[in-house]
């Protein structure tokens, strides 16, 4: 499916939750409800010379536009199909002298096409862009003066001779980027490279545990035959069964919050309270916040204590790995961890916060026999947590798998790998280079393991051989612009 699917809903309007999406037929786990073609994207500002301006794919070389020096492409295709969109960007950046920022050429990019097509409804969506919510009513100080400024580079950089608009609709489409542009990744998925708007995921409304999912599809175009290609596209896809009339949701925040955390985030970033059942009742709170149970249960002192030193632990971390000095991230996690361990939960999300990190730091040094460990804590936890095919436990399951492989630990590594595979088949369908990836991973880990059983003295022996022989793939390097597990990116 390259776009379409929009015949599959159906748009409503009820008073607690305005307008919203549901299904005009029934669907199953896996099912792509509908694709949406971005109405207009750009690639991040620091990111702009490393990714395709087209499909948004990481590339070692692209081939850069002639003209503005700015803009950069995977081949030929990608220009010529971007050509209609940079047009009008590649002359202002010419004649500005250098590129604004990302919110500035999103805004630019969207002016432009309804200098073209006019602000109404435009061919396959269910709402025009003229009709998204901008919430700018609802600013607070620091934003309004963001906006502000946003406005005056807008207006420096939108060429005298193009359709002027006025102040109060360049802050409407200001306004639905701050609230509506949604993340886009690169081809495996593994970090955040631009941001888009899709007008017709707008109408989605939020479900903490949701119905459905949205995966960016960057498209393919490999193939000899044009017919055989697809476009960078979004897709929502059924997370499980959906009756005919019920409601699709998708979660714009990450579950793995507590319930008055993931309130707060969505009060601020989406400015409406959150109603959903998992808020309502507190569902799983008593997990995220686990203690350890037994003779000696912790008091209540020495909880807040622990949560405390991991909160000021998680803030050092965090500047210790934007410095990139990754061993001071280990030591960091051993002592707290040492602080957790005896007083929180399996499940608390201040331990799952530092295995996660511990476990991708490890990984990165090649510690695999050490991170193996704690990669399997983590997933253990995550899996008693998130909905069993959220996107996000896909993902966490196939890197602690991969893990798993590198430390030799097989069995373990494949039946993790074959989970993250199964999840992926919903999420991101049998033909997403992330999934394709996952099913080669999947066969070689079948075949070592098969291995392994048959005689394990000599799959060691063999291991042993060709790690000597060759270097193990570096793991990627724990990234600063990961992919965040929320829906809308706030600016």
């Amino acid at each position: 499916i390259t776009k379409g699917g929009m015949e599959n809903v159906d748009v409503f309007t009820c008073e607690a939750k305005g307008r919203g999406l549901k299904a005009v037929k029934e669907f199953w786990a896996g099912d792509v409800i509908f694709a949406e073609r971005a109405y207009a994207a750009v690639v991040f500002d620091s990111l702009t010379h490393l990714v395709c301006h087209t499909c948004f794919k990481r590339h070692e070389k692209l081939q850069r536009c002639g003209q503005c020096k700015f803009a950069h492409y995977c081949d030929r295709t990608c220009q010529k199909d971007a050509w209609a969109n940079h047009k009008n960007e590649c002359s202002a950046i010419k004649r500005h002298g250098k590129a604004p920022n990302e919110n500035i050429r999103l805004a630019a990019r969207i002016l432009w096409r309804i200098e073209k097509e006019g602000g109404g409804l435009t061919e396959g969506c269910l709402v025009s862009i003229d009709n998204l919510q901008n919430h700018v009513d609802h600013f607070g100080d620091e934003e309004k003066k963001e906006m502000r400024i946003d406005l005056e580079s807008f207006l420096e950089f939108w060429p005298p001779d193009n359709k002027q608009f006025g102040m109060t609709y360049i802050s409407h489409i200001l306004g639905v980027i701050n609230c509506n542009g949604f993340t886009l990744s690169d081809q495996r998925g593994l970090q955040a490279v631009g941001v888009g708007i899709f007008p017709n995921l707008c109408l989605v409304n939020h479900d903490c545990w949701p119905n459905c999912t949205v995966i960016f599809n960057n498209g393919n175009h490999q193939a000899v035959r044009s017919m055989f290609h697809t476009q960078m596209r979004i897709e929502l896809r059924a997370l499980g069964k959906i009756s005919v009339g019920e409601e699709l949701t998708v979660s714009y925040v990450d579950f793995l919050n507590v319930s008055e955390d993931r309130k707060q985030q969505l009060k601020k970033q989406y400015y409406f309270d959150c109603t959903c059942e998992h808020c309502q009742k507190g569902i799983k709170d008593d997990l995220m916040m686990a203690v350890k149970e037994g003779n000696e249960k912790p008091s209540k002192e020495v909880v807040k204590d622990v949560i405390q030193f991991s909160k000021e632990t998680l803030e050092k971390i965090d500047e210790a790995r934007t410095e990139g000095i990754y061993h001071q991230v280990v030591k960091l996690c051993r002592e707290c961890l040492d602080r957790q361990d005896p007083v929180l939960g399996d499940t608390n999300l201040y331990l799952l916060r530092i295995l996660s990190i511990m476990s991708e730091v490890l990984s990165y040094l090649q510690l695999f026999d050490e991170a193996a460990g704690y990669s399997k804590r983590m997933v253990d936890g995550y899996m008693k947590l998130y909905h069993p095919n959220n996107a996000q436990l896909g993902m966490a399951l196939m890197r602690a798998g991969v893990t798993q492989w590198h430390a030799g630990l097989i069995e373990a590594g494949h039946g993790m790998i074959c989970k993250a595979y199964a999840i992926l088949l919903v999420t991101h369908g049998s033909t997403h280079p992330i999934t394709k990836d996952l099913e080669a991973m999947r066969v070689q880990s079948e075949m070592e393991l098969r291995m392994f059983q048959e005689n394990e003295f000599m799959y060691y022996k063999m291991r042993e051989a060709a790690l000597q022989n060759q270097t193990i793939q570096v793991m990627p390097e724990p990234a600063a612009n990961e992919i965040s597990p929320g829906i809308f990116q706030k600016k």
